[in-house]
């Protein structure tokens, strides 16, 4: 069994892409909200959170990428932190960081309005990527589903 690894080496690496392929369908899905949502004429309620949403799925998505063999309780207190973070960054207001801000880049990663509102978003976004990693990785010894 030369050139072989173990699964145990294995399974880290596939969690990790997994994970990682599930983070840029998210993006993908969170770009298209955010430029194609007012022209399909979804309210500005649904852009607006829906983005926040996805942003924070996608940030616990990489989380989990990045630290795969980390509990997802771990990487949703992970993923909350640095969604908190980021949040409250936007009370801070250096030139550099609001041009930043200004660049779409700098929106997307980084916002430009501070809300409370925000915070609720990214928590229901954090959860529907625990959900989604539940259902992409079940738990050793948990029964899989077929269909």
């Amino acid at each position: 069994m030369h050139g072989t690894q173990p699964a145990s080496a294995i399974a880290p690496l596939r969690t990790s892409l997994m994970r990682a392929a599930l983070a840029l369908g998210v993006i993908a899905c969170g770009l298209g909200l955010r430029w194609y949502g007012f022209p399909l004429g979804l309210p500005a309620f649904v852009v607006k959170y829906g983005g926040s949403l996805l942003w924070a799925t996608m940030v616990f998505l990489l989380a989990g990428a990045l630290l795969p063999r980390l509990p997802r309780g771990q990487l949703a207190a992970i993923a909350a932190a640095i969604a908190v973070a980021v949040e409250f960054s936007r009370l801070v207001h250096a030139p550099w960081l609001d041009a930043f801000r200004l660049t779409t880049v700098g929106a997307l990663l980084l916002g430009r309005i501070f809300s409370l509102w925000n915070l609720a978003a990214y928590a229901v976004g954090i959860a529907l990527g625990v959900w989604t990693d539940r259902l992409t990785h079940p738990a050793k010894g948990a029964p899989h589903s077929s269909s």
